[in-house]
């Protein structure tokens, strides 16, 4: 029997419309919805035990995968199944999880498992854009509890016209890229990437995307009350004391006030903070430890948290003393590394970054090979957050999604600086030495700085500020360069980096509901002023990138050759080009340019000489002699008809000078006129079809003997041969 289904359609205009649908599939799952755009269909489950876990946190689960079926497509490589998810997959994960996890009650500890799978893929259509959408119906299908509706649009900006959800093609002509996640009522997570757009433009992307949202939040209330939804599941909540939480608060707020007005370091702090929450223990008996410990625990981190944010908003001081705008003192250096291409130390504060930069070929292109996209990356940056950088030890169990996300966020603060005709692929790696707040940013400010010690001219340069916001009804303070504690105890985490005339990329996460738009552009106009002064910073420490690359690093030439020279280049089995590498110590990369029939050659290596070789070998190869001009020519063998002679300026090009065109004269003997060696003047006549052979001629540009006799030329033999049958 067919079963019941439900339908809702979300109209996004010009012909395109969003379908969602449940009731088909997936029915053993608490909740299960798939979504439509054209080709493009994604399927979203979700599962929470009824069995509560002992960890103290949330154990949400956000899995998103891309199916090769999805694409027509195999998997590449030896095995032929998905294995471990891409980095693409991982940063939408990350976008939906941002948004879905506060909204699950603060006391619900019960595994969760929400799983959304690309199951039929359309080249124009960009999947992550529905995901946050399909997950937010699935939950509210299911008995889970879950506070209201979210969901997320892709806003694009082509020819000055705002558009939600565009087009892979329409997404390459536009000057903004951002990721908008909402509820009805309050944004709350912003990702995405510029074209150096103001302030200004980037809050108008951000209201339309929440337009769009409010609609599909309406959409999916629709379809929650077509099917009918169902009671939310009862599960033990937390338990409540409201005399000790006040004894916990008598006995530590004031303290706790007091060591956040001292302005001490982050590990002073810890200590001092552990030290009051050790004497409000030590108020308890064993037996009371024992029964109310966790509460204990829970009222006293929410003490330290009002104790913190009271002092912000009533004495704009902040944990370390700083006011609400002061930036962290920040020094920098570059040419930190003797042996790396470019390399840049920046500190600021309690945080350090130690970016490199690599430079290669188009062989050290990042390879792309998703369902949904294949290409490849000449600029890529990796971040690395090892344990130490917070002072802790812990397993390193490959990269973490956290270190994916910086580090994507922070590569794409950099990659629209980086010039068009940039003959390198450009790696940037980013370690993080320290890190108490905004290690990502950091990372921005390092890894410019590193580009332009490694001489890569960068069209502009780009600095990173993570921001804070606490707020209180109507008291608020916003807060530039914030403090990890900062951001865990505040109500906002917004990262911008860009140049000094614009935003080049930006994340927010939002904890407070119903963010007004005139706190958002203060914030980020403070972001902008503290953007500059680190800028300042930075220019202070290298003002423009190196003229040229470090002495041992590689210089990169690159030049065209017609595509039918290509094999000759290369040689049989490779033979020719792995030979003059070897000679040169250069790396030859050829690339096939199938629009202009042409080979693209890329010549690396740290000796110019190499490179030079390279290069007169090619046009060696290329050498085409034009008729009727006169080439200067090196005799290098002789023969008993003639001489063989090397082009000068064409090494390897050779052709027979013939004995008859040394001279006027008789000659008898080739070595009368030339020898090996010498270096002589030829007119070239172009290719003779009585010879079959190219002609040139040393006697041509010689002036005639006086009284000089053409000698009568020789009949064709084939012809005598027809006269002679007549």
């Amino acid at each position: 029997m067919i079963p019941k289904t439900f339908k809702e359609v979300i109209d996004l205009g010009e012909g395109r419309e969003i379908s969602i649908e449940t009731g088909k599939l997936a029915k053993q799952a608490h909740g299960a919805v798939e979504v439509r755009m054209g080709n493009a269909v994604l399927l979203c489950t979700v599962v929470s035990s009824y069995n509560p876990t002992s960890m103290d946190f949330f154990p949400l689960t956000l899995d998103y995968r891309e199916k090769f079926v999805a694409a027509g497509r195999y998997p590449g490589g030896f095995m032929k199944r998905e294995a471990r998810p891409s980095n693409e997959e991982i940063l939408v994960m990350r976008l939906v999880d941002r948004v879905l996890r506060p909204l699950f009650p603060s006391d619900y500890k019960f595994e969760t498992q929400v799983m959304i799978q690309l199951m039929s893929h359309d080249d124009e259509v960009m999947p992550d854009a529905l995901a946050g959408l399909v997950a937010s119906l699935a939950i509210q299908l299911s008995d889970i509890p879950f506070e209201y509706p979210i969901s997320e649009v892709r806003v694009g900006r082509v020819n000055g016209e705002f558009i939600i959800n565009p087009s892979r093609s329409q997404l390459e002509e536009s000057d903004i890229d951002m990721m908008v996640g909402a509820s009805e009522d309050s944004v709350s997570m912003v990702e995405g990437e510029m074209l150096e757009c103001s302030e200004e433009d980037m809050t108008e992307a951000i209201k339309f995307a929440h337009e769009a949202i409010k609609k599909q939040c309406q959409v999916q209330r629709k379809l929650v009350e077509q099917v009918g939804k169902k009671p939310t599941r009862e599960y033990e909540t937390a338990k409540e004391d409201e005399n000790l939480k006040q004894k916990v608060h008598d006995a530590a707020y004031q303290a706790c006030y007091d060591v956040a007005k001292k302005g001490l370091s982050k590990k002073e702090r810890s200590e001092a903070f552990s030290e009051i929450e050790d004497n409000v223990k030590a108020l308890f008996t064993e037996e009371e430890k024992e029964e109310f410990g966790g509460m204990i625990s829970r009222y006293f981190k929410e003490v330290h948290k009002n104790a913190v944010r009271d002092l912000t908003l009533n004495e704009k001081i902040r944990l370390d003393g700083r006011q609400t705008t002061e930036i962290r003192p920040i020094w920098c250096e570059v040419d930190y590394l003797p042996s790396t291409h470019g390399s840049a130390v920046f500190t600021r504060g309690e945080t350090q970054a130690l970016a490199t930069t690599t430079l290669g070929t188009s062989r050290e292109a990042n390879m792309v090979d998703n369902p949904t996209y294949q290409g490849e990356e000449t600029f890529y940056l990796h971040y690395n957050f090892p344990p130490f950088c917070t002072g802790e030890a812990y397993p390193i169990r490959g990269t973490s999604r956290r270190e994916i996300g910086h580090g994507n966020l922070a590569q794409r603060a950099l990659k629209n600086m980086i010039p068009d005709d940039c003959p390198y692929t450009v790696r940037v790696v980013s370690e993080v030495l320290e890190s108490n707040g905004s290690s990502s940013m950091a990372t921005v400010c390092a890894g410019t700085m590193s580009l332009m010690d490694a001489g890569i001219q960068l069209k502009k340069p780009v600095s990173g500020i993570a921001m804070g916001l606490i707020s209180e009804g109507e008291k608020y303070a916003v807060l530039s360069d914030i403090l990890g504690d900062e951001d865990h105890l505040g109500d906002m985490d917004f990262k911008v980096t860009g140049t000094e005339d614009g935003i080049t990329a930006c994340q927010m996460d939002i904890k407070v509901k119903g963010l007004s738009y005139d706190i958002l552009i203060k914030a980020l106009n403070q972001a902008r002023e503290g953007r500059l002064h680190i800028l300042n910073k930075i220019t202070e420490t290298i003002a423009e990138p190196n003229k040229s690359v470090k002495a041992h690093a590689p210089k990169i030439v690159t030049t065209t050759i017609p595509g039918d020279y290509i094999g000759s280049l290369i040689g049989p089995g490779g033979k020719t080009i792995q030979e003059l590498q070897k000679e040169t110590n250069t790396t030859i990369v050829i690339n096939e340019d199938e629009e202009t029939e042409s080979g693209i050659v890329e010549i690396l290596g740290t000796n110019q000489e190499g490179i030079d070789k390279v290069l007169a070998k090619i046009e060696a190869m290329l050498f085409k002699p034009e008729k009727g001009s006169v080439y200067e020519v090196k005799v290098i063998k002789i023969l008993d008809f003639g001489a063989v002679v090397e082009y000068v300026d064409a090494p390897g090009n050779e052709t027979l000078l013939h004995i008859s065109e040394l001279a006027w004269d008789r000659t008898d003997n080739v070595t009368d006129v030339v020898n090996v060696g010498d270096v002589i003047d030829v007119k070239y006549f172009g290719f003779d079809p009585r010879t079959k052979k190219e002609k040139v001629s040393r006697k041509a540009l010689l002036p005639k003997p006086e009284g000089y006799k053409e000698r009568p030329s020789r009949p064709n033999r084939d012809n005598s041969r027809r006269e002679h049958k007549k």
